[in-house]
This record gives structure tokens, C-alpha cells and sequence, in this order.
């Protein structure tokens, strides 16, 4: 399946946000504004038709968008019968943009004012094509803000106080009911007690402010098994950081991949190189092909030997860093008893289909208000795979026992994130970085998306049932959070074939107030990704909690039979071929027996 995602267009300088340049683009704007890293004139393919006038024009003349960024775009124009636009004059832009051109919030039809700052020609298919390119009179993020994103906001905003309202209010049906459904009722209560804790946890949160003076040494390891697609984009993303190239290290390890990944890291490693000599990217960016498959604890734990700074950063080969995403996530390590952060992971595929969309929902809520509801305690229990940062000497010293971590007897291959941070959550706190972001491909097709599902469960019902012996270390409440985030998932199969289907088919009764539970906490996700987020994918937060119901949920009770196995089931590591190999000599086997019985009958 194709993947759609918004495309970036190659910037003439490749490391264009790495310190030491002109920190101007070409149409004057700067490309750091009080620290923050001005993301405006980021430019993106696009396609889509442009309606423009000029003042000496009696009608809107027809063009192509060819590329788009939040201050201008590049215009095609269809006609070259019309009146030529002049270089500093304005023009007044109709126009609307498709879904997966920019980010999220940036859809949608746009009537602007702009001012003209290039106009050329060019020959194609012999013919000559004139191109103009303009600079908006605002940008689209001010645009958009003023627009209809500030009712919705507001709107948002009443309807998330009027849900939580509700929620409480039907929970003391909760306690009246305590006497005679006591299971049922205590989960209500424990279930409406952590979501709303949660939630109104993570609207306090506040993300840690850039200290200028504070720029540890950081290497970033990216471990990378068979991701020949995206593993260029994410060295890419990891070199050109807004930080001191002295203080930067990037480690590629390739886990003894079978297709084309060490072909193309090798090929990106000398693109980087060829243009990055002012940067010194040939002592910042080295490659670390390993000869054996070891699974990626022992690629990550390879890349920390190699690493010559305090902090090691581990970025998924799948994911692909924001330019300022490593001066956000060091910010808490000036907290010498900090000993992790994650940063925030966003979906890069969001626009592929309906499963990626309402997994784009499902991320931004499990970070910007599930982390960040643990980081007001520095208590965050899963450091996330994709972009997290640790000190290095942590690392080393829980190695041995995080590579070799066993469970009933099996090694574990995956959930090395939460592992490593329930090791590190036993003496050293932990957080998340809201401006430290990343985005991420996920899974496109069911039965992958299915398959990951599973084995997040496994791996979360593993650790949460380790991290039980250091818990009570933490803040009382993060506590009292804690068991009733194991308690309520582990129950929540039984409570909901009690109410969807034993109740209906033994008394006949519909249950509405369940049901109405459900739909609250369908809303309280849709409206709170809506006010935050400001994306049109809202929605899907309703479709999430509907597959997750009737769905993911009951993979539960199967985690809870198979929470030992340690294959993955999407990537062909060593526990994968032999398992795969173990049902193929069964089935041989079987076969085997057969026939002979066969022959016996025969005879």
C-alpha cells in the first residue's frame, strides 16, 4: 500500500537548520524567532488549482500550486494570455488545500493576500512555462487561527467541561449501585477516576523551557532492521538538528538487514558527507554494520558502546526528527536525578486510510495527555521507542540485565522501551517533552496493525506487573494512577461482556448507561484532540474507541495466556524463524503420522 504523507521538498542546503549559516532564507525570514524554530517557510510538494488576481486584472486567471509552505507557495501559471504578474507587486490568492500537503490544521480553502517575489520561465516538453512565486501578506498559521480553528476551539472547549460534568455526575449513580453490583460499580468508579485524573493532569502540564546556556553532548542511535523506505529520511532528520555540531553525534546500526538498508545508509551517509564538509559531518555521522542478527537491545547497546557523549538519544529507523526536537528533549537532564525523556510522536502516515487516522488520534492523546499527566509526577512509565533520551552511564549500567531480561523462562525481544524505563524508573525520574517531537510511520494494513497491538499488550502487562516492586517509590497519587491504570484493562473484558452481552441476552435490557459511558469517553477523546490539536481527523477519535471496544480489547485475555511469548510477528527476528520453524516441523510431523495411518488402513 502506498503510504501518504506529506512531502517536504529537499532544501538547496541539506542541512539547512544545523548552526554556522546565514539563519535567512532567501525571502528575508528568519529561521529562529525567540529560540523557537521558525517552521514557516518549510516548503511541500503540492498539486492543487490557484485562482489568482492583480489589481490590473478584471477576472481570477487560472495555476498550478507546485510547492507550498506556511508563508508562500509556487505558482504555474496555465496561460501565459493573461496579464504577467510583476516582481514586488500583489495579487489576491483563491484557493484550497488538500488534506496530507501540510500538517494538520492547514486544510482547507484560503482566500489571501500576497506579494510577488520571483517570476521566471522555463522550457518544458518544449514549451515555455512561466512560474511565479509569492509571499503571503500573513502566514497560514495566523490565517487559520483567526479563522474558523477559534470557534471551534471555543466550541471544544464547552463541550469538553459539559462531558466532564456528566461523567461525574453519573458516577454517583456509581455509589448508590455499590451495594448490589459491586464489581461493576467499582470499576465505573476507578475507570472514571483515572481517565479524568488524566486528563485534567495532562491540561496542567507544562512542557520544561529552553535554558540557552544548557547544550549537553548528545549521540543519537538509530538501530535499523529491513527499513530500506525510510532510513535515509530519518539520518536526514537526525543530522540536521538545530544544535552545536560539536555536541552531535549520530550512530547508524544496521542489524544484519536483508533487503537494501545498509545500501541506502551508506548512500545517505555520502550525500550528507558531500555537502556537509563545514559541518564535519564525516566525524559526526559514522555507520555500524553488524555481522550477525542480535536482535535491537544488542544494536542499541552496540551504538552506546560506540558513543562518545553523556547522553544517548535512541530514534527509531521509522521515525523522523523535527529540527529542534534534541534542544527540547535534553532540557529536564539539568535535573541531575532525571534519568529519561520522551519527546512527543506524532503519525506521519496519518492520510493513508481509516486505520491510520484514528491511530494518528489515539498517539496524540497517549502523549500530549497520558505522558504528560505522568510527567507532572517525573514518573512517565514508557520512554517510547521512536525518540527518548537517556544518560549514558544508566544505559551501561543496566545493560547486562535489560540485553539478557528473561520472563517464564523467555528472553524478551520486544517492549525494550518500557523495560529500560522501568529500570530507570527505580532510583531516577523520568518525563516527557511536549515540543520534542518526532513523527513516525505506523501500520497501514489490519493484520499488522493487529499483530503490534498484541505484542504492545504482552509487553505492558509484563513490565506493569515489574514495576509494581518500585511503584511505591513515587508521589502517593502517582501510585494510586498507576494501579488503577493496571487494574481497569486487565477487568475491562469482563465488565464489558457483562453489560454489551450477558445483560441484554438474559434480562433484555439495553444498556443505556454503559453504553453512554462508552459514547462520554468517545467524545472526551474527539473534543480534547480538537482543542489541542486543531486537526480535522478529530472525529476518529469516536471510530478509535468503537475498534477498540468491540476490538483490541479482546486481545486482552490472550496477552494475558500468551504474555511470555517473545516473537514479534511483523519482522523476522531470530524468535520469529523459530517459531516459524517449530510450526512448520509440527505440521510436518502431523503429516507424517498421517499418512502412515493412512498406510496401515490400507493394509
Amino acid at each position: 500500500m502506498q503510504e501518504k504523507i506529506v512531502q517536504p521538498i529537499n532544501d538547496r542546503r541539506l542541512l539547512s537548520f544545523v548552526p554556522g549559516r546565514n539563519l535567512q532564507d532567501r525571502r528575508g525570514l528568519s529561521e529562529a524567532i525567540d529560540g523557537q524554530h521558525n517552521k514557516t517557510g518549510t516548503r511541500f510538494v503540492a498539486s492543487f488549482a490557484v485562482a489568482y488576481r492583480s489589481p490590473r486584472m478584471k477576472k481570477k486567471a487560472p495555476a498550478q500550486c507546485c510547492n507550498l509552505s506556511r508563508s508562500g507557495m509556487l505558482m504555474k501559471l496555465k496561460s501565459s494570455e493573461c496579464v504577467m504578474p510583476m516582481e514586488g507587486g500583489k495579487l489576491s490568492l483563491t484557493f484550497t488545500i488538500p488534506q496530507a500537503t501540510l500538517q494538520d490544521g492547514f486544510e482547507g480553502r484560503v482566500v489571501i493576500q500576497a506579494r510577488v517575489t520571483r517570476v521566471f520561465k522555463q522550457v518544458e516538453q518544449d514549451q515555455l512555462v512561466w512560474y511565479v512565486a509569492v509571499c503571503f501578506a500573513q502566514s497560514l498559521d495566523s490565517y487559520f487561527q483567526k479563522g474558523s480553528w477559534s470557534q471551534l476551539a471555543i466550541f471544544a472547549s464547552l463541550a469538553l467541561v459539559i462531558i466532564i460534568l456528566v461523567i461525574i455526575f453519573s458516577k454517583f449513580n456509581s455509589f448508590v449501585y455499590l451495594r448490589f453490583y459491586r464489581l461493576g460499580s467499582l470499576y465505573s468508579l476507578m475507570a472514571a477516576t483515572f481517565l479524568l485524573s488524566r486528563y485534567l493532569l495532562g491540561l496542567c502540564y507544562r512542557n520544561n523551557p529552553i535554558t540557552p546556556n544548557y547544550l549537553p553532548s548528545v549521540s543519537i542511535i538509530i538501530p535499523a532492521f529491513n527499513e530500506e523506505l525510510w532510513i535515509e529520511r530519518t539520518i536526514l532528520s537526525c543530522m540536521n538538528q538545530d544544535y552545536p555540531i560539536e555536541k552531535l553525534e549520530v550512530i547508524v546500526v544496521d542489524d544484519c538487514s536483508t533487503d537494501r538498508t545498509a545500501l541506502n545508509i551508506q548512500a545517505a551517509i555520502r550525500r550528507i558527507n558531500k555537502v556537509g564538509q563545514a559541518f564535519q559531518t564525516e566525524t559526526r555521522l559514522s555507520f555500524l554494520p553488524l555481522q550477525q542478527n542480535i536482535g535491537k537491545r544488542g544494536a542499541l547497546l552496540a551504538g552506546v558502546k560506540q558513543a562518545q557523549h553523556e547522553l544517548v538519544t535512541f530514534v527509531d529507523s521509522d521515525s523522523f526528527l523535527e529540527p529542534d526536537a534534541i534542544l527540547h528533549l535534553v532540557q529536564p537532564f539539568q535535573d541531575p536525578k532525571m534519568g529519561g525523556v520522551t519527546g512527543r510522536t506524532e503519525v506521519e502516515n496519518k492520510h493513508t486510510n481509516m486505520l491510520t487516522k484514528l491511530q494518528a488520534v489515539r498517539y496524540y492523546i497517549a502523549f500530549r495527555i497520558m505522558k504528560a499527566a505522568e510527567s507532572i509526577f517525573d514518573a512517565v512509565t514508557c520512554l517510547s521507542g521512536p525518540i527518548s533520551c537517556y544518560r549514558k552511564s544508566l544505559i551501561l549500567k543496566y545493560a547486562d540485565a535489560w540485553l539478557n531480561q528473561r520472563f517464564f523462562g523467555q528472553k524478551a525481544t520486544f517492549g525494550d522501551d518500557r523495560s529500560m524505563t522501568n529500570f530507570i524508573l527505580q532510583d531516577h525520574r523520568t518525563c516527557y517533552q511536549d515540543r520534542a517531537i518526532c513523527s513516525t510511520i505506523v501500520p497501514s494494513k489490519y493484520m499488522s496493525f493487529l499483530k503490534q497491538q498484541m505484542r504492545w499488550k504482552r509487553s505492558w502487562l509484563r513490565e506493569s506487573l515489574r514495576a509494581l516492586k518500585f511503584i511505591w517509590k513515587k508521589e502517593p497519587f502517582m501510585q494510586v494512577l498507576f494501579l488503577f491504570g493496571l487494574i481497569v484493562p486487565i477487568i475491562s473484558p469482563i465488565i464489558v461482556f457483562y453489560n454489551l452481552i450477558y445483560i441484554p441476552i438474559s434480562y433484555l435490557i439495553f444498556p443505556k448507561t454503559f453504553v453512554l459511558g462508552i459514547a462520554l469517553m468517545a467524545l472526551l477523546i474527539s473534543f480534547t484532540h480538537l482543542l489541542f490539536k486543531r486537526s480535522k481527523l478529530w472525529l476518529f477519535g469516536i471510530v478509535f474507541v468503537i475498534i477498540y471496544e468491540f476490538v483490541l480489547l479482546w486481545q486482552m485475555p490472550y496477552a494475558w495466556l500468551t504474555f511470555w511469548k517473545s516473537t514479534w510477528g511483523t519482522r523476522a527476528t531470530p524468535e520469529d524463524v523459530l517459531a516459524i520453524e517449530r510450526r512448520f516441523m509440527y505440521r510436518f510431523r502431523k503429516n507424517r503420522i498421517n499418512e502412515q495411518l493412512v498406510e496401515e488402513v490400507s493394509q
